[in-house]
């Protein structure tokens, strides 16, 4: 599994920042390094660490956490793994960048944590890293790994192949993941609001407001989001549709930009839909509290019952995800005309 063209992905994601930039000069290397010692995989761009790719046993689900801008900004919530000065300690089970859903068979994959019950456990499903199957540096990184969607008693459900690609040049920085998923058996991914690829952003990205928030899962949990005085909170939604802030949530769009200060730069994340994943476009689960989420298996609730899709997969039958992630820093941030182009 590859990417059809690299340089294609590369050049649409750098030629709206700057169209003079000459292609040759634009990346800076990338050293994939695995851990000898841990279930990690380093990441590290112009010598400077840009993200980690964990599996540790203790993790639900692999992660990318931290990731940084290009300046060494953390654009990550630190909380649990590497909590921060006034970080919300809201939802545990948000972890860096992820994917996971849900209901698949009835198993929650999205929400499992630490913070679970042990008598609830087999409500919950986990992804376990079992290989990497290769990792690769220079211009472009590469990370490809394997992991199993497993429920309480280790039985396989969904077969996962995951490949991560990692650019970057001066400020910005690109991941591209594309995840192949096969069915070991039957497998419904019943629709579902929490879905499918997840980002947890930092403080500063959350959209500021005074209100507390009450949020439920489908098993009646309910977790409260403290709003009040926040002088951290200075985010923005913006999609390709042109709907903004809060009204981003529940709505569909190719791109969606998340945008703030953090520290003297302005930072910006742009997750991208891509026109071969199921149920494009995408319906976008980003909440002003911080996460930030690309749902395309969430019909239902986004659009209050009127219609809904539920995945089904037979066995050894495939679907495919594939996004991609900008992430740029500096004096402004690409406009909304920038990124429909």
């Amino acid at each position: 599994m590859h990417f059809r063209n690299k340089v294609t992905f590369w050049v649409f994601a750098t030629a709206f920042i700057n169209a003079s930039l000459v292609f040759s000069q634009q990346f800076q290397k990338v050293k994939v390094v695995p851990s000898s010692r841990e279930n990690k995989v380093d990441i590290f761009i112009d010598n400077k660490l840009f993200t980690s790719f964990l599996y540790p046993t203790t993790l639900e689900k692999p992660v990318l956490f931290p990731i940084y801008s290009s300046n060494g900004t953390m654009i990550t919530r630190g909380f649990p793994l590497k909590p921060q000065p006034n970080d919300p300690t809201d939802h545990p089970h948000h972890v860096g960048l992820w994917f996971t859903f849900e209901n698949v068979n009835g198993l929650d994959f999205w929400n499992n944590s630490y913070a679970i019950p042990p008598e609830k456990k087999y409500l919950y499903g986990w992804i376990l890293t079992d290989k990497i199957l290769q990792t690769k540096s220079g211009n472009i990184g590469e990370l490809i790994y394997h992991a199993n969607w497993v429920n309480n008693q280790k039985k396989v459900i969904v077969e996962e192949t995951t490949q991560y690609e990692f650019s970057g040049h001066n400020n910005q920085r690109l991941i591209e993941r594309v995840t192949t998923l096969k069915a070991d058996t039957e497998v419904v991914f019943t629709d579902a609001k929490d879905g499918l690829l997840g980002l947890r952003l930092a403080h500063e990205l959350q959209i500021p407001t005074n209100e507390d928030q009450t949020f439920i899962d489908n098993k009646g949990n309910s977790t409260l989001v403290k709003g009040g005085s926040d002088k951290i909170a200075n985010g923005n939604y913006l999609t390709s549709e042109g709907k903004t802030g809060n009204n981003a949530w529940g709505t569909r769009a190719t791109w969606c930009k998340i945008y703030g200060k953090m520290g003297v730069d302005s930072v910006s994340i742009t997750i991208f839909d891509f026109p071969e994943n199921p149920n494009y476009p995408t319906f976008w689960h980003a909440r002003g509290y911080g996460l930030f989420a690309a749902n395309p298996l969430g019909e239902k609730i986004f659009t209050n019952g009127k219609s809904k899709m539920n995945l089904i997969l037979k066995k050894d039958e495939k679907v495919v995800f594939h996004y991609k992630i900008l992430i740029t820093n500096g004096s402004n941030t690409p406009s909304f005309n920038d990124l429909n182009k």
